[in-house]
């Protein structure tokens, strides 16, 4: 009986997150694909507004990923998934929803391809492996390579985003929380933003090291079998 509830435990598991990937990997597709169109009808300034409601869904569904590591339904660890999926969900709902003035700045275009570039590959490499045991080499070894260069475009894109929203921030002081008030306690959310910022050289090093070292064991793994 133990063994059968734990075989049952892992179909369930590979149900769950095959479905959980495929769905998400369809949302990121549809984000890809208008933003094509965006480029090849119009210009870089009309992305944003053409994959807004995918890009916040997609992004937002990540949320389900802190607690898969957090209950262990998979193995990436909290250390690196929360600082990754919190930084996204800041850019998509603190930066780009709250703030339209920078909807057709370039930098939301290399972000975007940059994110969906990525996360094309990894939700159908996990895809792949929940619903059918095995993924390409070539898609392997996409999945482990890509970041090399869209990690530092995506990284420079939000600071650069951020920078740039700042003055927007300043003027209408936009989830400022004013004194007085019956806390007694006052917060801009430029000074936030600028926190945010400082924190990105550590963060970004720490997470690329850390994708570097699954590389190594990923690609080094696959030649052994």
């Amino acid at each position: 009986m133990p063994e059968e509830a734990a075989g049952m435990a892992s179909v369930l598991r590979r149900l769950y997150l095959s479905v959980y990937n495929w769905i998400v990997f369809i949302r990121w597709v549809q984000v890809s694909w208008s933003m094509i169109l965006a480029l090849l009808e119009k210009r870089y300034e009309a992305v944003y507004a053409a994959v807004e409601q995918h890009l916040l869904f997609a992004q937002t569904a990540a949320i389900m990923e802190i607690l898969h590591s957090i209950v262990g339904l998979v193995r990436s660890p909290v250390s690196s998934t929360l600082p990754q999926i919190t930084g996204r969900l800041f850019m998509i709902w603190g930066i780009l929803r709250s703030f339209p003035e920078i909807h057709t700045h370039i930098f939301v275009t290399s972000l975007l391809i940059s994110w969906c570039i990525t996360e094309v590959t990894r939700y159908s490499f996990y895809g792949m492996k929940e619903s059918f045991g095995f993924t390409p080499s070539w898609l392997l070894w996409l999945r482990y390579s890509t970041f090399i260069v869209c990690f530092p475009v995506g990284m420079v894109s939000e600071v650069g985003l951020v920078y740039i929203v700042v003055p927007f921030m300043k003027a209408s002081e936009k989830y400022c929380l004013r004194m007085p008030n019956k806390w007694n306690f006052s917060i801009k959310y430029f000074y936030a933003s600028v926190f945010f910022m400082v924190l990105y050289a550590p963060v970004y090093l720490h997470l690329f090291h850390y994708l570097i070292v699954q590389r190594k064991k990923a690609l080094a793994k696959s030649k052994t079998t």
